[in-house]
């Protein structure tokens, strides 16, 4: 099973927004991140980079990053 961490804006340990993410879905400017326990996480940002062989997903919250 190939697990991702989803960062907002870089991939920097402080930028963690959800870890263990296995699924991405992406509605009406959202990115919503179901993880391995099947929580879902919604993220208000647009989908920068995935990287599925590292498992490093950026989304840009730059916008919305005072909410987050």
């Amino acid at each position: 099973m190939c697990l991702s961490t989803v960062y907002g804006g870089r991939a920097d340990p402080d930028k963690i927004l959800v870890r263990n993410v296995q699924e991405l879905r992406f509605a009406h400017g959202k990115v919503i991140c179901t993880d391995i326990m099947m929580r879902e996480t919604e993220i208000t940002g647009t989908p920068i980079s995935a990287d599925l062989v590292n498992g490093v997903v950026i989304i840009d919250t730059t916008d919305t990053e005072e909410k987050i």
